[in-house]
């Protein structure tokens, strides 16, 4: 039996584009591992405590625009962080963007379009060790997924 949105999560739809909306509302409907919305639209007060907290790198956030979501693996009555959970909602999601021909980009691997990758956890692998050749960290962040900017300007 495919997952639904539960009526917080359809909340915290609210103010994000339409397109992320749509892509999100079907992938519900396609993953193995259900889900929930953790934050969609955010203001500027909430970006800047996750700046300082580091758990944001940036003040110009896709989530300021409506341009991005986190979802959250809702697993055994609550949100878990465990990695292999986030690899398959990435391949929902990019099922999901595949089938509506909506570019989304993931926070597992920031560098490319959702839509392209084959394998997700080889992605993020990939990715991770392109960052480190390049003596730069990666900031991975398998919750969030946003519209590509060059198709999405806010």
């Amino acid at each position: 039996m495919p997952f639904s949105l539960g009526s917080r999560s359809l909340q915290n739809l609210d103010g994000v584009h339409p397109d992320l909306q749509r892509v999100v509302k079907l992938a519900i409907t396609m993953t193995d591992t259900d889900f929930t919305v953790l934050e969609g639209l955010r203001s500027k007060e909430r970006q800047r405590q996750l700046v300082a907290n580091g758990a944001s790198k940036t003040m110009d956030g896709r989530h300021l625009t409506g341009h991005a979501v986190d979802l959250g693996a809702w697993v055994d009555g609550k949100v878990s962080w465990d990695w292999e959970h986030y690899y398959r909602l990435a391949e929902a999601m990019k099922r999901a963007a595949k089938l509506l021909n909506v570019p989304i980009v993931w926070g597992g691997v920031w560098d490319k379009s959702l839509n392209s990758l084959g394998d997700t956890k080889a992605a993020v692998d990939a990715y991770v060790a392109s960052r480190r050749r390049l003596g730069r960290q990666a900031f991975i962040d398998g919750p969030h997924f946003e519209l590509r900017r060059e198709d999405y300007p806010a």
